[in-house]
């Protein structure tokens, strides 16, 4: 009798762990589905779906609608799509990290400096270098930036001898600062008529979303999140204070600055191909807790998704809302993200 009462909460959380899944999946499958679908020029979900399966198999399906519809699904809105979900998924789950190992409730991804390195990237690239490695020359100089901007950061934190959480922001709250006003001396002595490209790309969007472009967000954030998956523990008792986790075995310091540089590689790829997409860190990781709650074996796979789903229907009413103009995206997230964000403030 004893060893079937041990058994049956295991066999019981496997089903509810099933469920979720799939709830999970059909959410994100139907999102997708929507997202293809709605813009300028609408798309039937049956045609949507069948250029997939075309695409992916071209034996498989018939082929009944025109060259033109097919361009649309899979070269324009269908990489759209999968970046959208990779942005919000990459800065959620950096926000939920963060908040853990700062136990600051409003710490963000972009709190570090390192959006304020990618816009300096862009800034230059786009005023300055001009495109001198094609289409790739803006995500390349933001990602430098942001790497730039995360080195300076642990520079001045160890030269300061500023290790701990309150400290390690309030750096890179001055980095921020320092780097922002150098790209804004760059915006000055730039050429005034590229300043309009300048300003909406650190508004956010996804324009930039194309095929061969993918691989680089993708083989950050998949092992980024795995590790972060994995070190779920720590990020509990990190949670309840350096004290508990250094008396649980934990390097508090060395594991709180390897969060940091993750986050930064997260953040800054996501800032080179997406820009400055505000709110999605900061306020995801609570909508997630009020759901699953505080563990983060749970928290860090939630946050990524839902965070990934956001910035996707972000997305979509950035491109309907004023169609055929797409609204850059930072707009649509800080809109929804401070509104939701004062709910939360109303409930707790």
């Amino acid at each position: 009798m004893a060893t079937e009462v041990r058994k049956f909460p295991s066999s019981f959380g496997t089903v509810r762990l099933s469920r979720n899944i799939i709830l999970a999946a059909l959410l994100v499958l139907a999102s997708v589905t929507v997202a293809v679908s709605v813009g300028a020029v609408p798309v039937p979900a049956t045609t949507v779906w069948g250029v997939v399966l075309n695409k992916l198999s071209p034996d498989l399906i018939e082929t009944t609608w025109s060259k033109g519809r097919s361009a649309i699904v899979w070269d324009i809105r269908f990489p759209r799509v999968l970046l959208a979900l990779m942005v919000g998924a990459g800065l959620a789950a950096v926000g939920a990290s963060l908040q853990a190992v700062t136990r600051n409730p409003l710490a963000d991804p972009h709190l570090l400096g390192i959006s304020a390195g990618g816009a300096f990237g862009a800034i230059l690239a786009l005023l300055h270098t001009g495109l001198f490695l094609g289409l790739l020359t803006v995500p390349l100089l933001a990602f430098a930036g942001a790497l730039v901007a995360t080195g300076l950061v642990l520079a001045v934190s160890n030269f300061a001898q500023a290790t701990s959480a309150d400290r390690l922001i309030l750096t890179g709250v001055a980095i921020y600062f320092i780097i922002m006003a150098a790209a804004n001396i760059l915006i000055f002595l730039g050429d005034p008529r590229a300043t309009h490209t300048v300003v909406f790309w650190m508004l956010g969007g996804l324009g930039l979303a194309q095929w061969s472009h993918l691989i680089y967000p993708l083989i950050v954030l998949v092992p980024c999140l795995g590790w972060l998956y994995l070190r779920s523990a720590d990020l509990n008792a990190m949670t309840i204070g350096d004290e508990t986790a250094a008396t649980l075995g934990l390097n508090v310091v060395r594991f709180r600055l390897s969060i940091f540089v993750i986050g930064a590689m997260i953040t800054g790829v996501m800032v080179a191909f997406s820009g400055i997409i505000g709110f999605v860190g900061l306020m995801v990781p609570h909508i997630a807790r009020t759901l699953v709650g505080g563990d983060y074996q749970r928290l860090v796979p939630v946050s990524a998704l839902f965070g990934g789903v956001f910035v996707l229907w972000a997305d979509v009413i950035a491109r309907t809302i004023m169609a055929p103009e797409d609204m850059p995206i930072g707009i649509v997230t800080g809109l929804v993200g401070g509104c939701s964000f004062v709910w939360l403030l109303r409930r707790r």
